[in-house]
Parts: structure tokens; C-alpha cells; sequence
């Protein structure tokens, strides 16, 4: 078998596809069962269902149930995102519900995405 050189191209679609199968390690960090945590919770597993299908460990924090999580977080509003895995971390703050800034700080690759239906 022959190994890709470093810096070819073959190297580089190994990474790329190496990346496009990575589980997505999501922290959705809410207070209680407000509408906004609600409408929070919606989204993110709407969004993980379409675009990281079979692709995520989401889990929801309630920060009320475990404020030492949340201060540990260094968890200032909710509701909160913190995407884990893959690096780097990033945290996204709101309803979640503006999909292309969830997609661009996901780092999710146009090629992932499903076809959007025409208007």
C-alpha cells in the first residue's frame, strides 16, 4: 500500500473526508423550559436531524439543574451552544435559529449540505 505524501492532494481529500465523517460533540446549555429555551432545543435537533444526521452527540444542559456545570462552562446567558468536537470550540449564543451562521461557525462544508428546494 502506498502512503499519501504530505501536502498532495491525495492527502488533502484524505483529511477532507476524514472531516466530513467526525461526530459533531454539541453542549445546548438552557434555563428551564422557557419559550426561548423551547424554541432553542427545536432548532438545534432540527439542525443536527438535516445537516449532521447520525453525526452528533447533543446534549442539553439545564442550568438551573446544574449550575456548577454552567459556571465551569463559563456559561454568562442562555440559551448557549458550545460545539466541542471537531476544534476549535465555538459558542453561539440565542434561539438558534439562523441556520447559514450555524452552518459558517460549524464549519460544515457546502458539499454536506442537502439541496435547498427552489423558490
Amino acid at each position: 500500500m502506498v502512503e499519501p505524501v504530505q501536502g498532495t492532494t491525495v492527502s488533502f481529500e484524505q483529511s477532507a473526508n476524514h472531516v466530513s465523517c467526525e461526530t459533531y460533540v454539541l453542549r445546548l446549555y438552557v434555563a428551564g423550559t422557557t419559550r426561548f429555551s423551547l424554541r432553542a432545543m427545536n432548532n438545534i435537533r432540527s439542525f443536527c436531524d438535516r445537516y449532521l444526521p447520525g453525526r452528533h452527540d447533543l446534549q442539553v444542559i439545564d442550568i438551573y439543574q446544574q449550575p456548577a456545570l454552567a459556571n465551569s462552562c463559563q456559561i454568562l446567558a442562555a440559551p448557549t451552544l458550545i460545539k466541542e468536537y471537531p476544534p476549535p470550540v465555538r459558542k453561539f449564543i440565542g434561539d438558534l435559529s439562523q441556520t447559514d451562521r450555524l452552518l459558517r461557525g460549524l464549519d460544515i462544508p457546502a458539499a454536506e449540505q442537502p439541496a435547498r428546494a427552489m423558490a
